[in-house]
């Protein structure tokens, strides 16, 4: 499908005449069409300067022969929606938009596509869209915020869930709190850690579906403007050498993702979305590919929440580009892959210096020989369960405690805050897997009032709900099968001991085989009432160690 099909002819005059109608002149009509998906909105603070790049993007297209057209894509703020009902709506919207945006683009028969989003299931809801179209498109983000400042130390929303833990603690004031408030998140942009819309934007990149800063390039700098212009330049570019998606996400593109994923540490979300966007490109990537990639995988940076760095400082230091330089001096990158640019990853990272080595660590010198990922299994999650080892404390990497165990995020989050979890457990929230939450919840307000509460160093958490990218510590996510579907985590009970070996990869729940039998012959898993979108999701998606696409 492309413009020919409703421009050329006389048996497509009336096509034309509503083209006319849009105020599109004959000679806008003979060029190609470029659909310009724009995720602007004025609730989320990561897109509120998108009508912006919007405009640089068109401005880029029409310069380089294109005639622009703009269509919408929605976003859900995941920290607004944190820690009520709006998070089962969360996830849920990557479908949506990936079915959105390929019923305009194919409705309408653009001849490319620039994708421009940039928060948490945004992205991958689009990249996967990228997928099923498979017209030349090029990925540009709004970009990230940057730090705020308080009393010195830069800051990032992670800062401000752990804030709320000290504060009910009371190891912070309420002027303190207040001061947080007001400086954490200074400027519009993607939360300034590797969370899940840093994570997924800098993966773009290493994917090679958007241009060199597409991830890091801050969104309030002029130079984001100027990438975007580039951008509408290089889809036309595209379309005229008939680059596609598909000759871009290959297999061997998403292990470049992968490996690049491992060394920067980034959020646990990637291992649902990285499955979903390959399972659209036709290639199957399970979790024990992730693992093998983690094992070889130097772990080369620690940005917020794993550490004291941001993305205005990895941008600074070389951005993803840098990072890939990095791992390409063991071979660990795939340089032959072809990208947005016309040109291979090889010719794209050739001569990306790593600036500043206190940020990305040198390839010799890195955090961990290991990914900042790790897959764990055993008879708790037999399909798999993800935790983001590079931001767990040396000393939890191995732990054992006895179970306290919830049926929700809100029962959970009223006995961490009335002070009922103590040193040595291992919280179990369930019931909020893709099926039973439904929409798979991320949980940051149980695990930042850990952290706040100073038990990170004692205290872990396992669900079958996911995490933010901004949560730290031992919390392990993702638990498949869910309580749910009649996953084993359905008949933990309270006293129940829990062991958890990162290194080995390894979650166990230890109790007889025989108790655990007996139990799961009696287990009926818990339903819930459901209506609209979420009783159809319920209905479709899949589990967490599959991505939770909709079968």
């Amino acid at each position: 499908m492309s413009k020919e099909n409703i421009v050329d002819g006389a048996h497509n005059a009336p096509h034309r005449s509503l083209f006319h109608a849009l105020g599109l002149t004959e000679e806008e009509q003979s060029r190609p069409l470029i659909g310009i998906v724009s995720s602007y909105n004025e609730i989320v603070p990561g897109h509120m300067n998108i009508d912006k790049i919007v405009d640089a993007v068109k401005l880029g297209v029409a310069m380089a022969g294109g005639t622009p057209i703009v269509f919408p894509a929605i976003a859900v703020c995941d920290g607004i929606a944190m820690g009520h009902t709006g998070m089962k709506y969360s996830l849920v919207t990557r479908d949506l938009i990936a079915d959105s945006t390929e019923a305009m683009a194919l409705a309408h028969g653009f001849d490319g596509l620039v994708m421009v989003p940039n928060c948490d299931k945004n992205v991958p809801g689009l990249l996967m869209a990228a997928a099923r179209v498979n017209i030349p498109t090029v990925f540009v983000s709004g970009g990230p915020m940057l730090a705020g400042h308080v009393d010195g130390k830069k800051t990032s929303l992670s800062s401000m869930f752990e804030a709320v833990g000290a504060y009910s603690a009371g190891k912070l004031s309420e002027e303190k709190l207040r001061e947080y408030e007001c400086k954490t998140c200074p400027t519009c942009g993607s939360c300034s850690g590797m969370y899940t819309a840093n994570s997924m934007n800098c993966l773009t990149e290493a994917l090679g579906m958007g241009l060199r800063g597409n991830g890091t390039i801050p969104a309030v700098y002029s130079a984001r403007i100027e990438l975007a212009k580039h951008a509408g330049m290089a889809v036309m570019d595209m379309v005229r050498k008939n680059i596609r998606p598909r000759d871009i996400m290959t297999e061997d593109a998403l292990m470049n993702a992968l490996t690049v994923d491992m060394a920067l540490g980034c959020s646990t979300n990637s291992m649902l979305h990285l499955p979903a966007i390959a399972h659209e490109c036709g290639v199957e990537l399970n979790l024990d590919i992730a693992n093998k990639i983690s094992a070889k995988t130097p772990n080369l940076c620690h940005l917020a929440p794993a550490g004291r760095t941001y993305m205005e400082e990895l941008d600074e230091a070389g951005g993803v580009y840098a990072v890939m330089n990095e791992l390409n001096k063991k071979g660990l990158i795939n340089t032959e892959c072809m990208t947005v640019t016309g040109k291979t990853v090889g010719e794209n990272i050739e001569g990306c210096v790593n600036l500043n080595h206190d940020v990305i660590r040198p390839i010799d010198n890195p955090y961990s020989e290991t990914g900042g990922i790790a897959v764990l299994r055993g008879n708790l999650a037999p399909e798999g369960s993800v935790v983001k080892r590079s931001a767990v404390l040396p000393e939890m990497l191995v732990h054992q405690g006895p179970a306290r165990v919830f049926d929700c995020e809100e029962d959970a989050q009223a006995a961490i805050n009335a002070g009922k979890i103590v040193a040595g457990d291992v919280v179990v929230i369930r019931y909020e897997g893709p099926r039973g939450g439904p929409g798979m919840r991320e949980m940051l307000n149980p695990t930042s009032a850990i952290m706040g509460m100073g038990l990170g160093n004692s205290v872990a958490l396992i669900t079958d709900g996911r995490f933010s990218g901004a949560t730290r510590g031992a919390c392990i996510g993702h638990i498949t099968p869910e309580a749910a579907s009649g996953g084993l985590i359905g008949v933990v009970e309270d006293g129940d001991i829990i062991s958890i070996n990162i290194p080995e990869n390894k979650l166990e729940l230890m109790v007889d085989e025989a108790i655990l039998a007996e139990r799961m012959k009696n287990f009926v898993p818990k339903t819930k009432e459901l209506s609209g979108y979420l009783k159809r999701y319920a209905a479709l998606v899949s589990g967490g160690a599959s991505g939770a696409i909709l079968n």
